[in-house]
């Protein structure tokens, strides 16, 4: 009767494993987000993690996290100097950025077309480490029944098991709060609203300055273009008001400095990363080109590389 009772019991085990193993459904499709919806990442440029020069204090009324930047309000954001040639030159100030790009991801079908309504993907934000508003464009290939937006991070990408291809595409696309403001571009055909991306799953937003694509190379470093400036107080290490902390040197009752760029947009070798090399301001009245910037009295050079891309030429 035991053994009976026990063959009995093995067979309902079996029976129900099988109707069990019956019952198992496909798995559900990921479900795609909605940017519009999807909860939006605070962004703060000026926290002491995102900014070098541009660091929030209690006096300098910076924006704060998440509020946004009218970088068209004057200065610290736009700053107004010479060309090469002493033509005179409008650049934003995204402040110091690294020559170590950091990745942003697009996504293109089998033929290589852009995926359209997908959002590009970001793994850094202004304050983490590694964050930079130079991008190394990969590219991502998804199949032609890929849904838009089903993929919102980094994290999905890697499971996602689709082929990436690094390229050596180099773009600047400062991520910014939303609502902010930069309405000024080289090219009347670059768009100068917002554009939005995907960080973790939310949506971020970013300027996009395509005056010149960069071309990063093997190691997606970024390239440097040299920049000469003046200012109200030449730097001097036992004076932390000087230097950066004086504001630029600029012309009586005028926002116009003496700041020259060494290349513009249509050079081979513009870059909107400039390396610094800072000069005697008592050299201020004689220096409107980059001949009279280099033979100016050169106080330091190289201290420090930061994003200005040129938005306009007079």
């Amino acid at each position: 009767m035991r053994i009976k009772l026990l063959g009995l019991l093995s067979l309902l085990f079996l029976g129900l494993t099988v109707i069990s193993t019956g019952c198992e459904k496909d798995p559900e499709p990921p479900t795609p987000l909605d940017p519009d919806t999807a909860p939006k990442t605070s962004i703060d440029r000026f926290s002491e993690d995102a900014g070098t020069l541009m660091v929030r204090t209690e006096s300098n009324g910076l924006p704060e996290a998440n509020e946004p930047i009218n970088f068209d309000s004057g200065a610290p954001f736009i700053t107004k100097g010479y060309g090469p040639d002493g033509s005179v030159v409008e650049y934003y100030n995204f402040d110091v950025q690294s020559t170590n790009s950091a990745p942003i991801y697009l996504f293109v079908d089998e033929d290589g077309d852009s995926v359209e309504d997908q959002l590009n993907v970001v793994n850094v934000v202004p304050g983490d480490a590694g964050y930079n508003d130079f991008w190394r464009v990969y590219r991502v290939t998804v199949p032609d029944d890929y849904v838009a937006n089903t993929i919102t991070s980094l994290e999905d990408i890697n499971d996602s098991g689709y082929t990436i291809e690094e390229t050596n595409t180099v773009v600047n696309c400062p991520i910014v709060p939303d609502n902010s403001t930069a309405s000024k571009r080289y090219s009347s055909e670059e768009d100068p609203g917002l554009i939005r991306g995907w960080y973790k799953d939310e949506v971020i937003y970013y300027f996009s300055f395509f005056e010149k694509i960069l071309d990063g190379g093997d190691s997606g470093t970024v390239p440097l273009s040299p920049i000469y400036v003046m200012f109200n107080i030449n730097p001097d290490s036992t004076n932390p008001d000087s230097g950066p902390a004086s504001g630029f040197n600029s012309e009586s009752d005028s926002d116009q400095t003496h700041n020259v760029l060494q290349t513009l947009p249509e050079d081979d070798a513009y870059s909107p990363l400039w390396l610094v090399n800072v000069l005697d301001n008592n050299d201020f009245e004689s220096v409107s080109d980059l001949e009279s910037a280099q033979s100016a009295t050169l106080l330091a050079s190289g201290v420090a590389t930061v994003n200005c891309p040129v938005v306009s030429q007079e």
